[in-house]
């Protein structure tokens, strides 16, 4: 969930369209007769979903966005828990979301600009079904990722400690070190701390949050307190709220039983994070650190898909097949900017760079936007 994304202009405009191409242009079927997709027409002004009313079980929903604006579309239970969300739909373009969901009540909303509480409409889902992980296969997928989650939590709780001490203790130079480290282990889990409402803006929402009513703190606070005002003096309560919020999303994202379509939307998702932060270098903008967090959401959408990949090579080898060429090109491109243990920093990518790291994007969101189809059998 990203209710804070700002897209910055790059010196030529070209490398962000390539952008969010990669991460918005796969077309979205809009038939809605015979059990088809639910049609969504999403504007800058208005949300209008087809039904209000679905069976259980998993629903297709094929959002177009015909307004002028970037739009988001989530699926929310009670308090704004994230069942689904598919982001960076830009203007003219459509997409695809698969989700499953039980019978109960929910919401629907889009959200023109990607900013705010969005254009809200009620769902209702009734009847039953049995659930995706019925097959054997798919729930030996949900409980592969989650010890993956599980072993990431760990490596954030540990990390966001020292990284927090190091803040308390005025230790700048490591607390500088510590941060793109800790911010690994978020960004290879981002789609999982994303389902549990306003905790992702609070740990990891950038200055815009506070055009939402939500106070700036968490990782970007800091990040700015570090690398911009260089004092730290008084950032010891902020870094202790961090600490209290991931120690609560590690214990929500360990709790949580997870649906397969939840790891496949989520493999995706962490490309559109790189669209439309690490890219542009919009998400680490005071740090210049975004190709840690880039390497990290490519690593998490890797591990989504390895979960699944047994279920994946039985229906879809071929799939599997540009999977893996698509993840090795984007690493090949990546590996050109490591810098020791580490990466470069954003501000020594030229535009080159950026264009080729946007084309295998590209060509990694194509295959990735398959595999939830594959997964529900819709």
């Amino acid at each position: 969930m990203r209710t804070t994304h700002r897209l910055f202009a790059l010196a030529t405009a070209g490398v962000l369209g390539a952008s969010l191409t990669a991460c918005g242009s796969d077309s979205a079927t809009t038939e809605t007769d015979g059990g088809g997709p639910i049609t969504v027409s999403a504007t800058d002004t208005g949300c209008e979903v087809a039904t209000t009313t679905v069976n259980a079980g998993t629903s297709v929903f094929a959002i177009s966005n015909k307004g002028q604006k970037v739009t988001e579309f989530y699926v929310y239970a009670a308090g704004d828990r994230v069942m689904a969300e598919v982001e960076n739909i830009a203007p003219g373009l459509s997409r695809n979301l698969h989700v499953e969901l039980p019978a109960g009540t929910y919401e629907t909303a889009c959200k023109p600009g990607m900013i705010g509480k969005g254009i809200r409409g009620p769902l209702t889902v009734e009847g039953s079904a049995a659930p995706l992980t019925d097959d054997a296969a798919l729930l030996a997928a949900t409980e592969s990722y989650q010890r993956y989650v599980k072993s990431q939590t760990a490596a954030l709780l540990e990390k966001t400690t020292e990284f927090v001490q190091a803040v308390k203790d005025g230790k700048i130079d490591e607390a500088k070190a510590l941060f793109p480290v800790a911010r690994t282990y978020w960004e290879r889990i981002e789609p999982v701390a994303e389902i549990f409402g306003d905790l992702d803006p609070r740990i990891d929402g950038r200055e815009e949050v506070t055009e939402e009513g939500l106070t700036f703190g968490g990782f970007h606070r800091i990040e700015k307190d570090l690398w911009e005002t260089k004092d730290i003096s008084k950032s010891g309560p902020i870094a202790d709220q961090l600490l209290t919020d991931v120690k609560e999303i590690v214990t929500k994202a360990n709790a949580e039983k997870l649906s397969p379509l939840q790891l496949a939307n989520g493999a995706k998702a962490l490309l559109d994070e790189v669209a439309s932060g690490k890219i542009t270098g919009e998400e680490d903008r005071y740090s210049h650190t975004d190709l840690w967090d880039f390497n990290a959401n490519i690593e998490g959408s890797k591990a989504a898909i390895a979960s699944l990949r047994p279920v994946l090579e039985e229906r879809d080898p071929e799939l599997v097949k540009t999977l893996d060429t698509e993840f090795a090109n984007v690493d090949t491109a990546l590996s050109a900017h490591r810098s020791g243990d580490g990466w470069k920093l954003h501000t020594d990518l030229t535009e080159a760079d950026l264009k080729t790291l946007s084309d295998a994007i590209n060509a990694l969101a194509e295959p990735i936007s398959k595999v939830a189809a594959v997964v529900s059998g819709k």
